[in-house]
């Protein structure tokens, strides 16, 4: 057997099956490459969902991590510590926002904001008790846990995992007038992704997120924004609701928050919205730790620069005028995305998006599927041209190949 062979066979019978990875075993990464414990170096473009939009072992952030691990790594939130006042105010002030509620993972962030959408329902709008409701989005996903996978439309995450929480109305994606046919007195949040990245980047008609705005500011409705992968640059703007002027009443954050390196989300919002929480109602031990918060202050002062919002914008103009000429001869059937991320529909005639996966793991470029017919390419934000353009290159030769 080889390195990867064993490998694979070692993980496999001593994990659970929830994933089917590509079959190659990462040993070392840096910026867009990594490399297999066979020695194989692989171009990266899915940067971990967006969770390293600054590539793999970035110095800045590694730097920033070795520095706070000699100092203090934990404390709980049972006592200060002298990273989280920087950590919450330069992340609020990056928002536009007021107050910071961290968490750790992206679905332990979404359930905060659904818990505190729904007591600021009962403490500031008045909702009677118990009868919150909270509008989404079809083809949605907000995370894994069993409320998150309640509004689930994806029989995948859903199917076998209930009894399914209420209190959720799903309508479809991008339909205004669906969703202001669900709002009701009850309703106390619409919650969306901006782009939804696992339903194959799928961007919203021209005007939706601007009309979400309108509607739920008209109606005492909160507007949260999943932007979990579409935030902190990935499309080419701080976050992707920028691209229609829209300010929600409430991000939600986490991924490339932690620059890759460490688990970091946060609920940002405003003195009304977050001021609803008195102390032993929420919390986390690791939320807001000092290794997160220093790794997070990081990345803030990377995105102050607007370097990284420029390159992905700049990088995907690039990206969807090659995308498109592939779709123009026929061996993709539809391209999708904004900024430094793409969704993209294969021929069926082609392959499956699996099938176009491994062939391209085959000449060293790393992508998943998702959906059956779909890949995804959200490639680091450091990525240079000439590596994006070999990518690229590795695409339309196994699709025209």
């Amino acid at each position: 057997m080889t390195s990867t062979e064993r490998g694979i066979a070692a993980a496999e019978a001593h994990s659970a099956h929830n994933y089917h990875p590509l079959p190659v075993v990462v040993a070392t990464a840096d910026g867009a490459w990594v490399t297999d414990v066979e020695g194989r170096r692989y171009l990266d473009m899915l940067a971990g969902y967006s969770a390293l939009n600054f590539g793999h072992g970035n110095r800045r952030l590694l730097d920033a991590a070795t520095a706070q691990l000699e100092r203090v790594t934990l404390t709980s939130r049972a006592f200060h510590h002298d990273r989280f006042a920087d950590f919450c105010t330069q992340l609020a002030e990056l928002c536009g926002m007021e107050l910071v509620l961290p968490m750790n993972t992206g679905a332990e962030a979404v359930e905060t904001a659904v818990k505190t959408a729904r007591k600021w329902g009962y403490k500031v709008k008045g909702v009677p008790d118990g009868r919150a409701k909270i509008i989404v989005a079809d083809n949605n996903f907000h995370g894994r846990t069993t409320t998150i996978v309640s509004f689930s439309t994806d029989p995948e995450a859903r199917a076998d995992f209930g009894p399914y929480t209420p209190g959720f109305e799903i309508v479809p994606y991008g339909d205004l007038a669906a969703l202001e046919a669900a709002v009701d007195a009850d309703t106390v949040a619409v919650l969306l992704e901006p782009i939804q990245g696992e339903a194959g980047v799928l961007v919203p008609p021209p005007g939706y997120l601007a009309g979400v705005r309108e509607l739920t500011r008209s109606r005492n409705v909160l507007f949260i924004a999943d932007e979990i992968q579409s935030g902190l640059g990935r499309t080419g703007r701080t976050f992707a609701c920028e691209h229609e002027g829209v300010v929600p009443d409430m991000y939600v954050l986490g991924k490339a928050l932690g620059g890759g390196v460490v688990p970091v989300s946060a609920v940002v919002s405003s003195r009304e919205v977050l001021g609803v929480y008195a102390p032993g109602e929420h919390g986390s031990t690791f939320g807001g730790n000092p290794l997160a918060c220093a790794v997070a202050l990081e990345v803030i002062a990377m995105l102050r620069t607007g370097e990284f919002q420029q390159r992905a914008a700049e990088l995907g103009e690039h990206l969807h005028s090659e995308l498109a000429q592939l779709a123009a001869g026929g061996a993709v059937a539809a391209v999708r995305g904004r900024g430094l991320w793409a969704g993209v529909d294969i021929n069926p005639s082609r392959g499956t998006g699996r099938e176009i996966s491994e062939q391209l793991m085959a000449r060293g470029v790393l992508v998943k599927d998702t959906h059956g017919s779909t890949i995804r390419l959200a490639p680091p934000l450091v990525i240079s041209k000439e590596d994006l353009d070999w990518g690229l290159d590795q695409l339309r030769g196994v699709l025209e190949g």
